[in-house]
């Protein structure tokens, strides 16, 4: 039998397409509508991941992680949320979400992330991400290019970590600095442009380039030799 999902999300439309796509994925899924079915389905039910929305009907998707972190279940929880105010994204996570998606998203993104927290959740190693000739161990949190270590900030390594996961696709601004800092103030305003031009520097000589699309953000891809 598959690893078992509640997903716990208002939008009808929106629920069946994310049941339907992990049902293809090998997952067992259930879906509930309101936030007080989905409080009563995981005091009696196991599930391995919860998806939960926060705009919930008759008890909101805060209230529902609360009280499932003060039964000190460890379950890992993904937060969906359409809300633009950091403060909500913030509070999740203070209240024990593992990961957040904000509305809309891809849907291969969601599986991803599914199976990241899943992966954590039950001990395994992060894998290694191999793009172009460079290497970034996630678990061991360092970059090789070329089997040679590069020094990388904390900063630095999150973002490169952002770009190489979502590589073939724009990376927004918004979406590098709720990465780096999610429980934060906001970044300074050219922060992310001082990054990116560091990183490219210190990848000089790897088959991928870390390119700017005006107006959307940016996009690594590799290049491969003539």
């Amino acid at each position: 039998m598959g690893l078992r999902i509640l997903i716990v999300e208002d939008d009808a439309v929106l629920a069946d397409g994310m049941s339907s796509a992990l049902r293809k994925y090998g997952y067992v899924v259930d879906c509930l509508a309101d936030g007080a079915h989905a409080d009563q389905a995981l005091t009696t039910e196991d599930y391995d991941l919860t998806i939960l929305d926060i705009g919930l009907p008759r008890m909101d998707g805060f209230e529902v992680l609360q009280r499932l972190r003060a039964r000190r279940k460890k379950m890992p929880v993904l937060v969906l949320t359409a809300r633009d105010e950091l403060a909500d994204r913030i509070k999740g996570l203070n209240l024990g979400a593992d990961d957040y998606v904000i509305k809309p998203f891809e849907l291969t993104e969601l599986e991803a992330r599914i199976r990241a927290l899943i992966r954590r959740s039950m001990g395994e190693a992060s894998p290694a991400l191999e793009i172009g000739g460079l290497t970034l161990d996630m678990a061991a949190r360092r970059v090789l290019l070329e089997g040679r270590t590069l020094d990388l900030t904390a900063r630095e390594f999150g973002v490169l970590e952002t770009l190489m996961s979502r590589a073939g696709r724009v990376v927004s601004k918004e979406q590098l600095n709720e990465r780096l800092a999610p429980g934060a103030e906001d970044l300074a305003e050219n922060a992310i442009e001082v990054y990116v031009s560091r990183l490219r520097k210190k990848i000089t000589g790897a088959d991928l380039s870390i390119r700017t699309v005006r107006g959307f953000g940016y996009l690594l891809e590799a290049t491969p030799r003539a």
